[in-house]
């Protein structure tokens, strides 16, 4: 009996997903999860790459001092953010360290997502459009809310007063601008089961066109 060629190997997807500060972007990750995408986050990439040990903590101990570290080794987020705050020379000293690692790592799990067999792979990073690496993961898709939304959401989440709220929203891009540049746009203003809807619609756009 003559053996059955195999399937030829279909590389999944990837996409790139980002949105504006509580829109709702982890919502639709977890979505995109539970249908069967393997999710790389980029912010849990930027945590690992200046873990306790790491050479990325050690590059910033020895750019920024031995401040930057807790009692414990662990990276003092609050005290660094402190020392780069309102200092372009020091935040691009940081992003010079950290840019080039997140960067390495997260090709390195977004290989190991690819590999794993997903019909989808996604990179979710808040900052996408800011980093200027949205065209390495067209599509991109959007998580998009309406601004009263968005800042009561906010205000929730962390325990903020309207103007805070504001103030952190005002200080990244404009969720309109980042939907003008998307590929597709979930509006997550209503419940869970309307932003649902418009992560079925995509995936079968994308899994089963």
């Amino acid at each position: 009996m003559a053996r059955r060629a195999p399937l030829p190997y279909r590389r999944p997807m990837l996409i790139g997903l980002t949105g504006g500060i509580a829109c709702g972007k982890s919502t639709v990750a977890q979505l995109l999860t539970d249908r069967g995408a393997a999710v790389v986050d980029a912010d849990r990439v930027a945590r690992e790459v200046v873990a306790p040990g790491s050479a990325g903590l050690a590059a910033l101990a020895q750019a920024f001092g031995a401040e930057v570290l807790d009692p414990r080794g662990h990276l003092d987020r609050a005290r660094l953010a402190t020392l780069v705050f309102g200092d372009a020379a020091a935040r691009r000293r940081l992003e010079a360290i950290t840019h080039p690692l997140i960067a390495q790592e997260s090709m390195r799990q977004l290989a190991a997502a690819a590999a794993t067999g997903a019909p989808l792979v996604v990179y979710d990073a808040a900052l996408l459009f800011e980093s200027g690496r949205a065209e390495h993961f067209r599509p991109v898709l959007v998580v998009s809310a309406r601004p009263e939304v968005q800042r009561a959401r906010l205000m929730a989440r962390d325990g903020l007063t309207a103007a805070e709220a504001d103030a952190r929203i005002n200080a990244q891009m404009p969720v309109a601008d980042k939907a003008a540049r998307a590929d597709h746009v979930i509006e997550n203003s209503g419940d869970r089961a309307q932003t649902a809807a418009q992560v079925a619609a995509l995936w079968a756009q994308w899994v089963h066109p």
